[in-house]
């Protein structure tokens, strides 16, 4: 089992996290540094540029702006030197004063070592830090074409990773049968066929617009809708002949051709395609619901109360966490009654952890000490117990309601257990 360290999950969360704190970051004037350092580049060499550039700094003419800026560049070159070389995949160094309010200002630093190679050295001093190298290494969830579609009408769109997109939808002109006979509906049945293909045609062209400027990302394209339609479209090629063959075989049968189209059609296809992530979410999140709803029975615990409790017995078999969780876990200490224990908030109110009262004596004499990152810790507490852990992305519809309906934790678990009692931890 991957530990905490190196999970691949637990990467893409921190290193994301990371990214957005940076970006987080707004400095007064341009007196944010942002330090990229190339695998394979000679530290003395970034040393006598950051040397050339706190010489060059002297010459600012706001006297705060100088000040900060030679000590950010001062802080940078400490930094630095502590390296021999840079790792495999190079470094990025942040450092600076930010805002924080009227007319104050604190330094932050940052050190962040990119899940892939730099291929770029840069310095830039701004009043913003520089993130565009790393943004490209949040890489895009994988895209699947969705298309739906029958005679009266087509909708397409994307499903990225757990996300339905809907790009669009449009109704056609085919005319419905017809009650005429004799040499009349021969004619007819022409007129229909014809408008049928123009339909076909347009239908066509708009999926080549939508998909081929993303063919390369796009794995494969579903397609679905009622009776014969479909087979008919794809039998004909109407597509582009590199997205032609990117249709998913079988066909789908599908009800509907409208929004809801696009999610019976991914449903059918987590039925026959492994390894589609929306489908491994669905099951869990399926799952838990159904544990629930046994009540005392159930194997399910949600809440950061319930979850904690299972875990510290060891009873979590999987964990479910949302990649949307942006809290921390505060260790708190009454002088008082000395209670200790911690206490998850938001990352906005991580200030405010120790207002009010001890839960155990009441009186309002609580101190913060060390703040932990929320999934992190319990990341590393479901993984000294043996559990199973699954980020589930706030994009899909499973990952709303686990965010919305469970405060995005929730486990499914080994034997049922009775609710803890709410004192604090």
């Amino acid at each position: 089992m991957s530990t905490p360290a190196t999970d691949p999950q637990l990467e893409r969360y921190t290193f994301r996290r990371k990214i957005e704190e940076i970006a987080a970051a707004k400095g007064r004037a341009t007196e944010l540094i942002s330090l990229y350092v190339s695998p394979g580049k000679q530290i003395s060499d970034v040393m006598g540029y950051l040397r050339n550039e706190y010489a060059q700094s002297s010459n600012i003419k706001s006297r705060t702006t100088r000040k900060n800026v030679m000590w950010a560049i001062e802080s940078l070159m400490g930094r630095v030197r502590a390296y021999k070389e840079p790792p495999k995949n190079g470094l990025a160094f942040f450092v600076g004063n930010q805002a924080v309010g009227a007319d104050k200002s604190e330094p932050v630093t940052f050190i962040v070592e990119p899940p892939e190679p730099l291929n770029t050295y840069l310095y830039r001093c701004d009043s913003k830090f520089f993130l565009d190298p790393l943004l490209g290494m949040i890489h895009e969830p994988e895209i699947w074409g969705l298309v739906v579609m029958d005679r009266a009408e087509v909708t397409i769109g994307f499903l990225r990773g757990k996300r339905i997109e809907t790009l669009r939808n449009k109704q056609s002109l085919v005319p419905s049968k017809h009650g005429r006979g004799g040499q009349s509906a021969h004619r007819f049945e022409r007129l229909i066929e014809h408008a049928a293909h123009e339909f076909f045609v347009r239908c066509g062209e708009m999926i080549n617009e939508l998909f081929l400027p993303h063919k390369d990302a796009i794995k494969g394209i579903l397609l679905g809708g009622p009776g014969a339609t479909k087979e008919y479209f794809y039998k004909e090629s109407y597509l582009h002949y590199e997205l032609q063959q990117k249709i998913v075989q079988p066909l789908f049968d599908v009800g509907y051709t409208d929004e809801y189209g696009l999610k019976e059609l991914v449903e059918k296809a987590t039925q026959t395609l492994h390894g589609l992530e929306i489908a491994e979410e669905k099951q869990l999140l399926q799952r838990l619901l159904l544990e629930i709803r046994k009540a005392e029975t159930g194997l399910a615990a949600y809440g950061d109360a319930d979850v904690s409790h299972a875990l510290e017995v060891g009873a979590v078999d999987q964990l479910l966490l949302s990649e949307g969780i942006r809290k921390k876990y505060v260790e708190l200490s009454c002088s008082s009654c000395g209670n200790h224990f911690t206490r998850s908030v938001t990352d906005e109110k991580v200030a405010e952890a120790a207002s009010g009262a001890c839960p155990k004596c009441g009186v309002a004499s609580l101190s913060a000490g060390a703040v932990n990152d929320y999934v992190e810790t319990l990341y590393a507490r479901a993984s000294q117990s043996g559990a199973r852990i699954r980020m589930i992305s706030s994009e899909s519809e499973e990952g709303e309601l686990l965010g919305k309906a469970f405060g995005g934790v929730a486990a499914l678990l080994r034997y049922p257990l009775a609710r803890p009692s709410p004192s604090p931890r």
